[in-house]
């Protein structure tokens, strides 16, 4: 398996007149709608709010500090401290995640009725998340579709001859994102608080990349995400030259080399490269492929967010 892993609010008091119900407090801003890009993971519904100094998070009985991240970061190999240290909401959200999933792995554990201890959490959370992807099956029918989609990796080889092959890509496929959509779901079963003020304080730099400006620019943005050297990623190269060329005021499209940004790779759930990662002129991802993607596919997809 792949998986890994603003601003205070003011809230009127309104006294209303006899027989006239009181306005409701304005509910906290989301995360998501305050800082577009910040998260791409299961705190974007994430509510701000105001917490005791020093407290970053807090999630059902989960509490995530200022020093765990801290902590987190001087732990990390030292050539990735920097882009750590400038992604520190990132590192909240890894450790967010891993204490939530340790709660419901746990949960989970009690109805198999299999004991836990502090050493076995790891393997336990992974076999927790494999039992969700193992409910996940693949058809003959998407096994075609992949064929048909991707005709080009195949370099003339008929469906028979690579069916086989095909099965077991597009199921880890399948379960990557069954997995990853149960992640990405974790604030809606588990309410999170985080501390308004610290994100502010965090967010600019955090935000400050080729992906997070494109997202904030009001116009469509594809992301190819890939390394040179990789075979697919450099075909995709030459395409990308083009694209940029043809869509110059009309469509943000950029490369991210995933060895030089590793944590921003990181943050968009980047595995197998290349991957290709469209967000709508509002910012919203829409759509990602995995592979080589011909310009004809992606000239169609483009016409399908808007970009002429």
């Amino acid at each position: 398996m792949r998986w890994k892993l603003c601003a205070a609010w003011l809230v009127v008091l309104v006294v209303s007149a006899p027989g006239v119900p009181a306005a409701e407090e304005e509910s906290p801003p989301t995360l998501e709608r305050s800082y577009l890009g910040l998260s791409s993971g299961p705190l974007r519904q994430a509510k701000l709010v105001d917490l005791p100094a020093g407290t970053l998070l807090r999630a059902s009985l989960i509490t995530v500090t200022e020093a765990q991240v801290t902590g987190q970061i001087t732990r990390a190999a030292e050539q990735v401290r920097p882009q750590l240290d400038k992604n520190r909401f990132f590192v909240l959200e890894q450790v967010t995640v891993r204490a939530l999933l340790l709660d419901e792995t746990q949960e989970w554990a009690r109805t198999q009725q299999i004991s836990t201890t502090e050493e076995t959490s790891p393997s336990l959370i992974e076999a927790y998340l494999q039992s969700i992807a193992g409910k996940v099956g693949v058809s003959d029918e998407e096994i075609q579709v992949f064929f048909e989609d991707n005709k080009d990796m195949f370099g003339g080889a008929s469906f028979e001859q690579v069916a086989p092959m095909i099965r077991p890509y597009v199921l880890g496929q399948k379960r990557d994102e069954a997995v990853a959509a149960h992640i990405n779901t974790l604030s809606k079963r588990h309410p999170v608080e985080l501390a308004a003020q610290w994100v502010k304080t965090h967010a600019p730099a955090a935000l400050d990349n080729p992906v997070g400006k494109a997202r904030r620019s009001g116009m469509p943005t594809l992301v190819d995400f890939g390394a040179q050297g990789c075979g697919p990623c450099d075909m995709m190269t030459p395409i990308l030259a083009e694209l940029r060329q043809e869509y110059a005021d009309r469509c943000n499209i950029l490369f991210v080399s995933v060895r030089e940004q590793q944590i921003l790779a990181a943050r968009y759930n980047i595995e197998p490269i290349p991957v290709q990662v469209f967000f709508d002129k509002g910012g919203q991802e829409v759509f990602r492929h995995e592979g080589f993607f011909s310009k004809e596919q992606i000239v169609t997809k483009l016409a399908e967010i808007g970009v002429k």
